[in-house]
């Protein structure tokens, strides 16, 4: 694909979605280094409900301590993984208190030391929290930026390490969300809705369908 096309497909997406956010919800950085730790094999609106009992008991690290293994199990349980995620979030937790005075890290290695914090989650939070222009590569992102042409690869890392390089800076702010938001409600997985596509002229999929 093209520089030109590449550019008209982000201008496209920014005219139908100008100021695109995540749809998990907070207020602080903390709140969103929670909820994304918390969103890993989880749907946001999982997490969403999740943190909505949890954060008005217990929002910042300190809290979160205070609360305890048992009562942060109590206010996630109905998230997939909840055990495990509740001992990485307590560990995290740990860190920011002893380590970083109970705020968040601003730079990718601090973040990435934190238990249950890959570098998805460190990109979401320094993009969406900080303002930083990175772009977290899940599986929705992975998928159209393979199946429209923007960006190929095999792996996340590889293909992150394309869009840096391909997408135009005007766009990359807000790249990780237009393509997140792309593949959650348009291309999707199984059948993706390429009638209603406001990219479909310009996406490389070999096999569209007329939805």
């Amino acid at each position: 694909m093209n520089a030109q096309k590449r550019h008209e497909i982000f201008a496209r997406l920014r005219d139908h979605n100008p100021e695109p956010t995540t749809e998990l919800h907070w207020s602080t950085p903390f709140e969103l280094l929670a909820a994304v730790l918390l969103s890993a094999q989880a749907t946001d609106v999982g997490v969403n409900k999740a943190t909505a009992r949890l954060f008005p008991v217990a929002n910042t690290p300190q809290a979160i301590l205070d609360l305890g293994l048992d009562g942060l199990k109590e206010h996630i349980r109905t998230i997939g993984l909840y055990n495990t995620k509740a001992e990485n979030l307590m560990k995290a937790c740990r860190i920011l208190v002893e380590q970083h005075e109970g705020e968040v890290p601003r730079t990718r290695q601090a973040l990435e030391a934190l238990p249950g914090v890959g570098r998805k989650t460190a990109n979401v939070v320094l993009n969406t929290a900080f303002g930083e222009p990175t772009i977290a590569v899940d599986t929705h992102i992975f998928r159209v930026s393979n199946r429209t042409g923007i960006a190929r690869g095999k792996d996340v890392a590889e293909v992150e390490r394309k869009l840096l390089r391909h997408v135009p800076r005007e766009f990359r702010q807000d790249a990780h969300h237009w393509l997140i938001l792309h593949g959650r409600y348009t291309c999707l997985a199984r059948r993706p809705r390429c009638g209603s596509c406001v990219i479909e002229d310009l996406c490389e999929f070999k096999e569209k369908v007329d939805l």
